[in-house]
């Protein structure tokens, strides 16, 4: 692309209000890599329309359940609203409660290696989670909570369309497939949430506390990449 072009593109994303374009990356060479490309960035506006959306109707000022009454920032969640990639947790910590974003105490920092590892930044992906204000103390989110902001994470999943998901954690593994079974068991092999392929692997902060485990959730990584063709083999 010459430069002239360059800065015509750039121009146009600046006017709608985008300030990054993500880019693919590590994508495979020829035609079915640009085939990618093009259709992760398809509707990109028009899906932050959508999100932005979501929480101002829905979600700003929600008092659906019990955890609106400890809460200092509601978590909706961050990242790029046509991302092929989709990370979900269980519920924002005492960090992500004061500064309103998801993964950003310890466990996010870890998060963030992983999606690095991966060949991402954070911001091409979009990371969310089961609900999206603080259980008091960081214990799990309880039934009625799950149920009170389940429909926004859906309405999330609906509007940004990944081509995976990597569910993190007990809770969002056992959540979105509607199951009891062990995340020791769920892990390392693919699922399916409403036709989407969905990876269930260890929570982050798990992964703090155990980090020979860390192996095994970069096998389940691995495994995603190779979904989307970002790895061979």
């Amino acid at each position: 692309m010459k430069k002239e072009d360059l800065r015509r593109v750039l121009e146009f994303y600046r006017a709608i209000g985008v300030e990054s374009v993500p880019c693919e990356p590590k994508a495979l060479p020829g035609k079915k890599a640009k085939t990618r490309r093009a259709a992760a960035g398809k509707g990109r506006p028009e899906k932050q329309k959508a999100l932005s959306a979501l929480f101002n109707g829905k979600i700003a000022g929600c008092t659906g359940c019990k955890l609106s009454a400890g809460r200092r920032n509601i978590v909706f969640g961050e990242g790029d609203p046509a991302a092929r990639l989709m990370f979900i947790g269980e519920a924002p910590g005492r960090e992500e409660d004061l500064q309103g974003r998801p993964f950003v105490g310890d466990a996010g920092k870890l998060l963030t290696s992983l999606i690095e590892k991966m060949g991402f930044k954070r911001e091409d992906v979009f990371i969310a989670n089961i609900v999206k204000c603080r259980p008091e103390g960081n214990r799990d989110p309880e039934e009625d909570e799950v149920g009170a902001c389940l429909p926004f994470l859906k309405r999330q999943i609906e509007i940004i369309a990944p081509e995976a998901i990597m569910a993190l954690g007990r809770v969002a593994s056992q959540t979105l497939l509607g199951t009891t079974v062990q995340i020791s068991k769920l892990r390392g092999n693919f699922h399916s949430y409403e036709g989407i392929p969905l990876m269930p692997t260890f929570h982050p902060a798990y992964l703090l506390r155990n980090r020979k485990d860390k192996a095994l959730t970069w096998q389940d990584a691995r495994q995603v990449l190779k979904l989307l063709g970002m790895e061979s083999g």
